[in-house]
């Protein structure tokens, strides 16, 4: 059974297997130990490893440097003896090799190739949750809403407070894709769209809502996903001067016409939008949408 799925730097699915019996694991649980294995598809499987003592229960996982896959929990417990682990890196045999914590309510999670990592918070990871903010304890790891590690699992730079003037403040980063070097991402409360290269930060105004996932390529974009009544929205549009501007609305459907499974992931890189559903692997580009 299929318990984990997300997309590579280079486009590639991963995914995260376990037997039936064990998917049924309670939040916030982060150590319950199981076998599972990872795979790797470009579009076909290409790697498939083993890992025989796998301790998170909510994992996403990506690939870094030297055939190593990482692997983050969303959920993460303080304690005053030591948070949760929850950041595990595994070699090519299965093996851990490094731990770290990267704190409670992660939402996004992405790798570039040289192994940087991208994490985005969702707003209990930014207000604190699970023992997080509490009187004594640590302040969130994620109270920024959008930090970058480095592939060592060390913090390298967050969300600055200049940003935030300019910006808003992410109490929940709803959608982020990291292409190269450059991260994106449009965050509640203000929904802008906002661009970080070598530390910088680039935002533009913008009035489409709740999407959770994006794709770009220079000044070309487009948002899918919203609230209930916008689940399946597809809003295309170009980065005009300070602010993103509509050039076509749609509705996302599958290749068959039926609607996208309410299930499916739907996850932004580069320029493109991946479709993940229970049985198959969909992408649609910026360049299959009219100019």
């Amino acid at each position: 059974m299929r318990i984990s799925e997300s997309i590579g730097p280079l486009g590639e699915l991963l995914a995260v297997w376990s037997a039936p019996a064990d998917r049924a694991v309670k939040l916030p649980e982060v150590r319950a130990s199981r076998p599972v294995r990872v795979t790797v598809h470009v579009p076909e499987m290409a790697v498939a490893a083993r890992i025989p003592d796998f301790r998170l229960a909510h994992p996403t996982v990506q690939p870094l440097p030297d055939g190593r896959v990482l692997t983050v929990d969303a959920r993460c417990t303080w304690r005053s003896e030591g948070p949760d682990r929850n950041a595990i890196v595994y070699d090519s045999d299965g093996e851990a090799v490094a731990e770290q914590t990267f704190g409670d309510g992660i939402d996004h999670v992405q790798t570039t190739r040289n192994g940087e990592i991208w994490v985005g918070y969702f707003d209990e990871g930014v207000l604190g949750s699970h023992g997080w903010g509490d009187d004594g304890a640590a302040p969130p790891v994620g109270r920024s809403g959008l930090v970058r590690f480095s592939a060592e699992l060390t913090e390298q730079w967050r969300y600055p407070d200049s940003a935030r003037a300019a910006w808003g403040h992410i109490l929940d980063c709803y959608a982020l894709n990291v292409d190269g070097d450059t991260a994106w991402t449009c965050f509640y409360t203000e929904w802008p769209v906002v661009r970080i290269h070598d530390g910088g930060v680039t935002g533009w105004r913008n009035e489409i809502r709740s999407a959770t996932a994006l794709a770009v390529r220079g000044s070309r974009l487009a948002f899918y996903g919203g609230y209930e009544a916008y689940r399946d929205r597809l809003v295309a549009g170009v980065l005009d001067d300070d602010r993103f501007r509509v050039t076509g609305e749609y509705r996302l459907v599958l290749p068959d016409g039926e609607e996208v499974p309410r299930d499916a992931r739907v996850f932004g890189r580069g320029a493109d939008l991946h479709v993940v559903t229970r049985d198959d692997w969909y992408r649609l580009g910026l360049e299959d949408l009219p100019g």
